[in-house]
């Protein structure tokens, strides 16, 4: 934990150094935003599957985009990071579709729109709710792609459903080692408490510092937007729920490691990350690669961080759209 409370302080001393003056300090026109993310614009329409989840009736949302154009007769999964929801993957889906794939891109339980429930999150949990999703789409096959959490979220899906699971792209996915040996355990009462205890201001500055070290050196006006998506939500009366339900589904990494997932993935992979993802994705991707069965194609893209499908998507989407097309 001191290990990222280091990162944050660097990541907003950096947004501070490029001129960015509000990077500790809320602005004053973010209004209360939804926890389920109704004020938030995505590319595509959203759906809704109803789902049980322990004993509590939920919705999970979703896209479903078909190709423009001829199709391929293939269909892509799109899984998202921990701070984002399916909303973020504007651009990629726009790529896939006009190279002839359908695209589906489901917001987990517990993010985006989805219902937000105070449930034990998990990766099995997420990969049984990702394939139902899919069999209810009359889906039989798909690409994964999965990013940061979603990287985890992949591993898992691709090894335990290798019958639906025609390649996985792991895109700078977290859970690189497992945390239990290297962090002390915060119980998910104690990080309520301290997500409730937090000032706007220190909301602000949480949201701006964990943001702005995904594009490191290359902050963009144009970025802040999803800072102000991730506080939002802080400033509604329902935030004690999302609070309650952040701090349980960040134990995931701690509880549910995936790096045994990794020898289990059976069909055509690819391991794909930044250059300078502050994770340090690069330093582990050859790893992940060689104990995947058949071996990975590595890809790391100079000069990038964290999330390269919004700081250099020209140079994202052609490695996406050859991995497919392999």
């Amino acid at each position: 934990m001191r290990g990222l409370a280091a990162v944050m302080v660097l990541a907003m001393g950096a947004g501070v150094a490029q001129g960015q003056a509000s990077a500790t300090k809320a602005p004053l026109d973010v209004k209360a935003g939804s926890i389920t993310y109704e004020d938030i614009a995505y590319p595509y329409p959203v759906k809704f599957l109803p789902l049980t989840v322990y004993g509590q009736d939920v919705q999970m949302a979703y896209m479903d985009v078909l190709p423009a154009g001829a199709p391929n007769g293939r269909v892509v999964v799109l899984l998202h990071g921990m701070n984002f929801g399916g909303f973020y993957f504007g651009g990629p889906i726009e790529a896939l579709r006009r190279a002839g794939y359908r695209v589906v891109v489901p917001d987990q339980i517990g993010f985006g729109r989805s219902s937000k429930a105070i449930i034990p999150y998990n990766f099995h949990d997420m990969a049984l709710n990702t394939r139902t999703l899919l069999d209810s789409l009359g889906v039989k096959r798909v690409a994964v792609v999965g990013h940061s959490m979603g990287g985890m979220l992949a591993a898992r899906f691709a090894a335990s459903y290798p019958d639906i699971t025609e390649r996985v792209m792991l895109y700078d996915a977290i859970g690189l080692t497992d945390v239990r040996w290297e962090t002390p355990w915060v119980s998910a009462e104690a990080a309520y408490k301290a997500n409730m205890a937090r000032t706007p201001d220190q909301n602000w500055a949480q949201a701006y510092a964990t943001i702005s070290r995904y594009f490191p050196g290359d902050w963009k006006p144009e970025y802040e937007q999803y800072v102000r998506i991730s506080y939002a939500p802080t400033l509604s009366s329902d935030w004690p729920r999302l609070a309650m339900v952040s701090a349980i589904y960040r134990q995931m990494p701690y509880l549910d490691p995936v790096t045994d997932d990794w020898a289990h993935i059976k069909v055509k992979a690819m391991v794909l990350g930044g250059e300078k993802d502050f994770t340090e994705f690069p330093k582990y991707a050859k790893h992940i690669a060689a104990t995947i069965p058949g071996g990975a194609e590595v890809v790391i893209l100079p000069g990038i961080g964290h999330v390269p499908h919004l700081q250099a998507p020209e140079v994202f989407n052609k490695e996406l759209l050859r991995f497919l097309a392999e």
